[in-house]
């Protein structure tokens, strides 16, 4: 990473309450960037980070929100889901057009980083690795897939304005992360602490919720402190011009081996894959008294199971049937060294959330 950054710069964070928002704020901070968190309710959750109010599908209000921040770097971060593809392409490629289109007459972009993800090579929800998919560990030149994908549209929308307005840019494939951030659900560590944690207090076991391939098979995290630390490195960095990264820790794991030192850090009993699936969404309804009163009980700072845990997303990611983990040599080979551990990233994120009473 570049190591002289004038304090004067500036930045952009689309999606600042976000996982990977939050992470790149926090580090844009340290940096000394004068560093721009939008968000569609123009909260502050990164200290140090002005926060801008817009919604990124009213285009007018979006020109007056950004009017005169005159940002250098441009990271978005931020997605929508719908119901079907043809929704999450019309939504989350004006989502990109129309922050570009907004900031284009103020010509101070000079790069933007855009983060998507895996199904970039598995497919999108609607067609999720049922077509043609690309061998693991996934690379970089693969091929985009036939069926329709937001996250290609998105691309498209970043090409087109760079062509435009002269700006380089970068993307970068992230795979599940392992984050921490306040105010935003969608991240398997503060799930499964939920979890955990209402398996101990209650006396449950610690169920592993996903599939025999999950569980047996070879995967690899993302830690969000890491998916930052190359955003800002592609953003400052020649070699990172005008390239498309995945982003991973660089080990690889199995849930097999993993699951058993997850259930450590909470005192309870692992119990792994038996037969089939047993996802969460279903055997966590009804919990929300429990976890208040959990909350009550340690002095923890939010009553609201459903502010902290996404059984759906994690059901997602641990009940997948195929196998997906990604390559990192083009990113080492351009200079991009960081890694992470992924228990002890885990690990590190279950500190945090106890240090910030968010878990007992």
């Amino acid at each position: 990473m570049t190591d002289t950054i004038s304090p004067a710069r500036r930045a952009l964070v689309v999606g600042a309450t976000g996982i990977a928002g939050q992470s790149v704020s926090r580090q844009l901070v340290a940096l000394g960037f004068t560093t721009y968190g939008l968000s569609r309710g123009g909260d502050s959750l990164t200290p140090g980070v002005t926060p801008v109010a817009a919604n990124l599908l009213d285009p007018a209000s979006l020109a007056s929100a950004v009017e005169g921040l005159a940002p250098e770097l441009v990271f978005i971060t931020a997605w929508m889901k719908k119901d079907t593809e043809a929704e999450n392409i019309e939504v989350n490629s004006a989502t990109v057009r129309n922050i570009l289109t907004a900031l284009e007459p103020q010509k101070s972009v000079r790069h933007v980083a855009l983060v998507t993800g895996l199904k970039h090579y598995l497919g999108p929800f609607d067609n999720y690795a049922t077509g043609v998919m690309a061998d693991t560990p996934f690379n970089e030149d693969e091929p985009r897939l036939t069926s329709p994908n937001f996250y290609y549209n998105q691309e498209d929308e970043v090409f087109k304005a760079a062509e435009r307005a002269g700006f380089t840019w970068s993307v970068h494939r992230a795979h599940t992360v392992f984050g921490y951030a306040v105010g935003n659900a969608m991240n398997m560590v503060l799930t499964l602490s939920v979890y955990a944690t209402l398996c101990r207090e209650l006396g449950l076991p610690f169920t592993f919720p996903g599939s025999a391939t999950q569980w047996n098979g070879i995967t690899d995290v993302t830690d969000a402190e890491l998916l930052a630390e190359q955003l800002i490195w592609a953003s400052t960095d020649p070699a990172g011009e005008n390239e498309a990264f995945n982003i991973a820790n660089g080990d690889v794991f199995r849930w097999r081996w993993m699951w058993p030192r997850v259930a450590g850090l909470f005192g309870v009993e692992p119990v792994g894959f038996d037969e089939e699936p047993r996802p969460l969404d279903g055997r966590m309804a009804g919990m929300e008294e429990a976890w208040s009163q959990i909350a009550a009980r340690h002095g923890l700072a939010e009553p609201d199971i459903h502010r902290l845990a996404s059984w759906w997303h994690t059901d997602s990611d641990l009940g997948r049937n195929i196998e997906a983990f990604t390559n990192m040599n083009k990113s080492r080979d351009a200079g991009f060294m960081n890694y992470r551990t992924s228990f002890a990233s885990f690990a590190d994120k279950v500190a945090r959330y106890r240090e910030a009473r968010i878990i007992p």
